[in-house]
């Protein structure tokens, strides 16, 4: 009995510290198609800071998930991250992909982080027009 409380010990513990030690991202986002009613996956999207100098530092850069979201950028705890960015969508092969054409090659918003909690940055896309606003 003494032999099964410690094995479940071990499990319980080895699970609370992979709990634990999973990262917190600042920063995400998402893009809904609203002409397909769908996520947009496989979507490139950059991540830029603006520096001292007035120029543009990329400093990630991923692909959307099959829910067309990227939930890690900017990992917590590892800096402060407040500063002016840029979110770069490069949407003109998610329309080719589709056989679709569009009007924007690609789509950047500029926001401002001025404190610690959590940015949401969604669009919702269509072949003709884009929309976002600060989601949470």
């Amino acid at each position: 009995m003494k032999k099964i409380i410690w094995i479940l010990l071990v499990a319980w513990t080895c699970s609370a510290t992979a709990i634990a030690q999973q990262a917190n991202y600042q920063l995400s986002s998402h893009i809904l198609d609203i002409n397909r009613g769908q996520p947009a996956s496989g979507v490139k999207i950059s991540l830029s800071k603006l520096q001292d100098n007035h120029t543009w530092q990329m400093i990630d850069e991923k692909l959307t998930d099959e829910n067309g979201r990227v939930k890690d950028f900017l990992e917590e705890g590892t800096t402060d991250h407040r500063g002016i960015y840029k979110l770069t969508y490069h949407i003109s092969p998610y329309f080719e992909s589709l056989h679709q054409s569009s009007f924007y090659p690609f789509i950047e918003v500029v926001f401002e982080i001025k404190d610690n909690k959590h940015y949401h940055v969604p669009i919702t896309l269509s072949p003709y027009g884009y929309s976002t606003y600060r989601g949470n």
